[in-house]
Order: C-alpha cells, then sequence, then structure tokens
C-alpha cells in the first residue's frame, strides 16, 4: 500500500523540483500548485508566502548539512596544521549525506544554493545566518586561520568569488558534464564536478 502524502509535503515536493530547476524568481506560486496539485489557499495556509517556502525547501537540506558540516570543521580544527584545499573537502561528507533527503539531493541542494546567490535572495542569507549562523562563523574562523596572510577586505572578495565560482558549475552543471563527454568522452557527474572545483577555489583563496 502506498504511503498517502501530505498537501505540505506534496508542495514542497513540487517547489523544490521547480526552484531547482528554473530558478526562484522565475517560478511562481501558481506553477508550485499546478505542480502539486493543489489549490493557492493550500500554499497560503501551510507557508503563509513564497519567501517562508523557498526558506522551507532549502531547510530540508540545511538542517542535514550544517550539523555535519560542523562536526567535519571540529575535527579539521584538531589538526595542527590548517589547509585551504582540506576544509573545501570537509564540504563532501556531508553533501554526500543528502542523498538521504533526496536521492539527488547533493546536485539539487548546490543548484538552489547557486540560484540564491545569484538572484540575491537576502530573505534567505538571513534566515540562514539566524539559523546557522554558528556553523558559518567557524568555517570563516578556520579559513581565516588557514590563511593569516589575507587581510578581512581580501577574504570578503575572494569567497565571494569563490562562491561566484561554485554558483557557475552548479547552475552549469550539466551543460559542463555534457561538453566534458563530448570533448573529452569523460564521464563525470555533480560529485566529479565539485572535485574539479575544490582545488581551484583553494588556489584562488590562498594566492598570496
Amino acid at each position: 500500500m502506498t504511503a498517502r502524502i501530505s498537501t505540505q509535503k506534496k508542495i514542497l515536493n513540487a517547489a523544490e523540483t521547480l526552484f531547482s530547476r528554473d530558478g526562484f524568481e522565475q517560478t511562481s506560486l501558481r506553477q508550485i500548485t499546478q505542480e502539486a496539485g493543489v489549490n493557492l489557499a493550500s500554499v497560503n495556509y501551510h507557508f503563509g508566502s513564497k519567501k517562508a517556502l523557498i526558506q522551507a525547501v532549502m531547510a530540508r537540506y540545511l538542517i542535514v548539512f550544517m550539523p555535519i558540516l560542523d562536526e567535519q570543521l571540529k575535527l579539521a580544527e584538531q589538526q595542527s596544521e590548517l589547509k585551504t584545499e582540506a576544509l573545501f573537502k570537509r564540504f563532501k561528507i556531508p553533501l554526500a549525506k543528502l542523498t538521504e533527503v533526496n536521492k539527488h539531493g547533493p546536485d539539487i541542494f548546490l543548484r538552489l544554493l547557486g540560484f540564491a546567490y545569484s538572484e540575491i535572495q537576502g530573505h534567505l542569507r538571513r534566515y540562514t545566518q539566524q539559523e546557522f549562523g554558528g556553523v558559518l562563523q567557524h568555517l570563516l574562523a578556520l579559513l581565516k586561520r588557514a590563511n593569516p596572510h589575507l587581510s578581512e577586505q581580501q577574504m570578503f572578495w575572494r569567497l565571494h568569488f569563490i562562491l561566484g565560482a561554485a554558483v557557475f558549475a552548479q547552475v552549469s552543471g550539466q551543460a559542463l558534464i555534457e561538453i566534458a563527454q563530448a570533448e573529452f568522452n569523460q564521464k563525470v557527474n555533480a560529485q566529479d564536478v565539485i572535485d574539479h572545483l575544490i582545488p581551484f577555489v583553494s588556489g584562488g583563496l590562498e594566492e598570496a
């Protein structure tokens, strides 16, 4: 017997599918209700607003990802010598854990992050800071420890350029995968893209 999916979960599933495919700005509540097979009143009842729905979709992943990332950062902190690339590699375990949310969880999460950054979803940034600010501050502190030669201003710019590179890699990830297949007969997946990205962004941050 197939378990009945609640209306709230139908809405979340539909929103996640559309947001990760088309972005937050390009997806309307009408499209979400059509995808979920519910009416607009149901969305308003369960979430109240589109912003709240966006936060709820991201929360599905963040509540799994952030605690595991924090555990990884605590392990990294115990190392006598911190390296930027080793820190970024710590993201791989929490990303892999997202398959428990959705079998394509890592790719979906990174695409959602890409749209959140490129579309300047300020409310999502505030939500993430409020709920998981401690983890983000921990990461920043370790990156500073690994790169004591960088000023606050240099760290600011380089981290944002890294975010830009990560956004491109994820939003354009499928195109990169297809090009690698066509040009080099190389079969890659979303995780392989991350493996190529980590050394690049690590070098960009560490450069004196």
